[in-house]
């Protein structure tokens, strides 16, 4: 029984860490305190990514629709590769990768992030 305790410990410490799968199916993992990283899913642009950031830190953070959230990895992203982000400032991007008017140009709060997210169209008439 001893035997089994280490081997036990040791395969729950090599899964990893669970991902938040964002409202339009896009993954976010966290890495770090204040840093998490959106991985590349298939046919994504720019505001997808920022769509999955602003449901990760509403939903699974439980923070604030204001809270400014912060594109760590400079545009553009290239083809298959992931967008970082940051609740902090200090290792901001020099800009967000997608057209905001007004702001610091470097952030924008969860509440837009989140209106990035396509919603499916209601038709009323045919």
């Amino acid at each position: 029984m001893r035997i089994f305790i280490p081997f036990a410990a040791a395969a729950l410490m090599a899964l990893p860490a669970h991902a938040f799968t964002a409202m339009n199916g896009l993954s976010v993992n966290a890495t770090g305190p204040t840093e998490f990283t959106v991985p590349y899913s298939g046919n994504s642009d720019t505001t997808a990514f920022w769509c999955a950031a602003g449901d990760y830190v509403i939903r699974s953070l439980n923070m604030s629709r204001f809270t400014r959230i912060y594109r760590t990895s400079e545009p553009p992203r290239r083809s298959g590769q992931p967008i970082d982000f940051s609740l902090s400032p200090e290792r901001a991007a020099s800009k967000t990768g997608v057209i905001i008017l007004g702001g610091d140009g470097k952030s924008i709060s969860a509440d837009m992030a989140v209106n990035f997210c396509k919603r499916p169209v209601i038709r009323l008439f045919k």
